[in-house]
């Protein structure tokens, strides 16, 4: 079954950043790493489900004409929208996905440490739910700790053989570390060809 509500609750309680993620180096050169692999220098319309206190919203920010990000914990909420209260194009929600899911079309989403939380069945429903909310051509972004931890129940490894199968998305950055897994994808609709490579679309080759 998915990881219950209350394990979320639990570490915020007491703890503005439980994960520590705006101190330690590891999530610095993680978030680096997310941000280099953006095929894009800019995106019209952004989701960031699991945004946390808004560590990494804050840099993708830049990146976008718009950014949702949510979160269903409501003390990481009001963190998250402190913390980017400088940022118009920033919007911070408490919402618990893939059951709530914010209407309209994406360009960029991004899925960073959430989908090992979710067991087969709510796990196809948000990747069905994010793949069908891209714009075709849109970005997927997915990054996951990639060591056993009690709470999850897939390593980032196992998550990319998932992610492999499912409809519509053609992986573009396949990097991994001991650590970590980090892979986009492009959302191509049968018939379609491949969106440009970043070398490509600057007229490069």
């Amino acid at each position: 079954m998915s990881t219950p509500a209350g394990y979320f609750e639990d570490m915020y309680r007491g703890e503005d950043d439980p994960w520590h993620l705006q101190e330690r180096w590891y999530e610095q050169r993680k978030y680096a790493l997310t941000l280099a692999s953006l095929p894009r220098p800019r995106f019209r319309s952004a989701f960031e489900p699991a945004c946390s206190v808004g560590q990494l919203t804050r840099l993708l920010a830049p990146r976008c004409e718009r950014l949702l990000a949510a979160d269903r914990v409501a003390s990481a909420v009001e963190t998250a929208r402190r913390r980017t209260a400088d940022l118009g194009q920033v919007e911070v929600a408490r919402l618990t996905v893939p059951e709530e899911w914010p209407e309209g079309r994406f360009d960029l989403i991004v899925l960073s440490e959430l989908l090992y939380y979710f067991d087969g069945e709510r796990l196809d429903g948000l990747l069905s739910r994010a793949t069908g909310s891209l714009e075709p051509g849109g970005t997927l972004v997915t990054v996951h700790w990639n060591h056993p931890v009690p709470e999850h129940l897939y390593t980032g490894a196992q998550l990319a053989g998932r992610l492999a199968r499912e409809p519509g998305l053609l992986l573009r950055t396949d990097h991994r570390e001991e650590d970590f897994v980090l892979q986009t994808f492009s959302r191509v609709l049968p018939g379609d060809a491949a969106p440009a490579s970043p070398a490509a679309f600057e007229g490069l080759v």
